[in-house]
């Protein structure tokens, strides 16, 4: 297995998918038609907020994003939202966006979504690009990692407890888990 920062040009397409496949069941009634969720995650990847997972033959495999106060691996402005949206559909998508995004801070390295191909998973993929996720935070001088993980995965939180995450908060939804598709999700940390 092969992990590196970046998103190549010719896996930029395979990135928009396996993206969508992962959170499309969170972001579906509020990004729909998903072909132009597609486009719009397509236009706003930030490879520089991310780290693949490609086997032997160059194929990919998993993806780890990343937030820091310069971007994100899926950001993106209203004015992004409305080349695809139109303005008043970007108007109602940025509110209810907004509700979940998640500050940075400057005590604990933001991981912000983490997608493994089908056929790729129980093979590992997931555990090395937690690792090459504690390793770039502990490049960039951090000494935890903090990720959030929605309460109808409990396979992922599975993952992470293995990885040594630990649970330090639970924010629930409230009337908003009919838009978004869960009740709460899980502040994990890592120390490194």
């Amino acid at each position: 297995m092969i992990i590196r920062n970046g998103i190549a040009a010719h896996d930029q397409a395979a990135v928009t998918a396996l993206y969508w496949e992962a959170f499309g069941a969170k972001l579906g009634r509020v990004m729909r038609p998903k072909a132009k969720a597609l486009a719009f995650i397509e236009a706003v990847l930030d490879g520089s907020h991310a780290i693949c997972a490609h086997d032997d033959a160059g194929q990919l495999l998993g993806v780890v994003g990343f937030k820091t106060h310069t971007g994100a691996l899926v950001g993106g402005t209203f004015r992004n939202l409305a080349h695809v949206y139109g303005v008043f559909g970007a108007t109602w998508r940025a509110g209810l966006l907004s509700l979940l995004d998640r500050d940075t801070e400057n005590e604990r390295f933001l991981m912000d979504g983490i997608f493994v191909a089908p056929s790729a998973r129980s093979q590992g993929v997931g555990t090395a690009l937690l690792q090459a996720i504690k390793t770039e935070a502990k490049t960039r001088g951090y000494a935890h990692v903090r990720l959030d993980v929605i309460d109808t995965n409990p396979r992922a939180r599975a993952l992470y407890e293995r990885s040594g995450f630990v649970v330090i908060d639970t924010h629930h939804l409230g009337p908003l888990r009919f838009i978004f598709g869960y009740r709460s999700s899980a502040t994990m940390v890592c120390t490194i």
